[in-house]
């Protein structure tokens, strides 16, 4: 059985009171919380390793660039990669993606050609690659999803043909929870020669992923929501796709020869890890991923689940109260909105409650936009999460509905 009460007991920060009640965390979607273990791998570093990676030869140089470099394996076998080199730390999947549209797209993707997003997108799998084409003359195509939150892959045919030149999708929605199957989108796209590139932000953390076994090119994600620091993120490529690509950033450590004739690079990953890298970041990634690894997946996964469904049941007895995104397989994310009250106000109520939730458009504009709402109250569950507070955060919602409807 999954024990969320020993679970707890390894994040500090849920033991606390907020306004003089208990904190119920229900915003993981946004950050995740750290556990101990990452906390106190963070403040040995400080305090006994810090110094720049990859340029020194003296003992905590070597030290901390061990501990980095064991962090990118640890990466790797998480995410199923074919070798540590196929993983690039980054600032963030923004960064991840961004590293992408730029040094990929702006070598390979020309005048006339086109780029498939889907209308589920975060904004940060949507904006670069819109910046990608004006910068080249391409277009941008949009595949929809339906109002239950599918997204509708049986419109692919029409969106793909031979100038499609990368197809990027998320793998769970952030504010619909919809997970994809993702198959038939990577197979169908590499039939035209098309790349795809994968938001992993709340996938990996919500089941998951063996980038060989999905066969996707890219795959992007942050350590924040993964319950590692903030200021830390993952770029995976194939490894002949990284090679092909040119750096997105000129510096230190990416470099191989400098001369004012000419630069030559290092080999990938460091390619694309220009300046002093957030080695502390990476380090404290690798073990909220040992963390994980230590936890039974499916355990985590079920409790997530019936959370969900429980949240669900119950919200859904709300007069007035509508859940977007009602596909099967969801992760647990949970957005809603309710008849006569605004999201804003009623995440203010619950703060004062001591609920976190969060408020507004989830950096998912395209999404508020196909439902025709400003914004949406979206509650995102995570491991430490309990039955509890979400009876919590039911009673609080039915409270603000009383007060705010009069």
């Amino acid at each position: 059985m999954f024990d969320v009460t020993a679970i707890r007991e390894e994040f500090p920060i849920l033991k606390q009171q907020v306004y003089g009640r208990p904190l119920v965390y229900l915003d993981s979607g946004a950050t995740a919380q750290k556990p101990e273990v990452v906390i106190r791998t963070l403040d040995r570093l400080h305090r006994e390793l810090n110094a720049n990676i990859h340029r020194g030869v003296h003992y905590l140089s070597e030290q901390a660039t061990e501990l980095y470099e064991a962090a990118r394996a640890t990466v790797a076998d998480f995410v199923g990669a074919a070798a540590r080199e196929e993983v690039v730390f980054t600032a963030g999947a923004t960064a991840a993606i961004n590293t992408v549209a730029y040094g990929w797209g702006d070598r390979f993707v020309e005048a006339g050609d086109n780029v498939v997003v889907s209308e589920m997108e975060h904004h940060s799998n949507i904006v670069p690659w819109q910046l990608l084409c004006e910068r080249r003359g391409a277009s941008l195509r949009v595949l929809p999803f339906d109002d239950a939150g599918r997204l509708m892959v049986e419109r692919l045919p029409e969106l793909l043909d031979e100038r499609t030149k990368l197809v990027a999708v998320t793998q769970a929605s952030n504010t619909l929870g919809t997970r994809p199957d993702l198959r038939p989108i990577v197979e169908a796209a590499h039939r035209v020669g098309a790349v795809v590139l994968v938001d992993g932000c709340q996938g990996v953390v919500h089941g998951g992923v063996d980038v060989q076994a999905l066969d996707c090119d890219f795959y992007a994600f942050s350590g924040h929501k993964l319950y590692g620091p903030t200021g830390i993120g993952v770029l995976y490529g194939k490894r002949a796709l990284l090679e092909a690509m040119s750096p997105f950033m000129g510096g230190g450590d990416m470099v191989d020869r400098v001369s004012f004739e000419r630069t030559t690079y290092a080999p990938v990953p460091l390619k694309f890890e220009a300046g002093t890298a957030n080695y502390i970041g990476a380090i404290g990634l690798g073990e909220a991923i040992r963390f994980l690894q230590g936890l039974d997946g499916a355990a985590v996964e079920a409790h997530e689940q019936v959370l969900l469904a429980y949240a669900s049941e119950e919200l859904q007895r709300i007069d007035g109260l509508q859940i977007y995104g009602t596909q099967a397989n969801k992760c647990a994310i949970l957005s809603f909105n309710i008849a006569g009250v605004h999201g804003y106000d009623l995440g203010m109520i619950l703060d004062k409650l001591g609920i976190a939730v969060r408020t507004g458009q989830h950096c998912a504009e395209p999404v508020m936009t196909h439902y025709g709402v400003q914004g949406m109250c979206r509650a995102s569950l995570a491991l430490y999460t309990t039955e509890e507070e979400i009876a919590a955060l039911v009673k609080g919602v039915k409270r603000a509905v009383a007060m705010l409807r009069g």
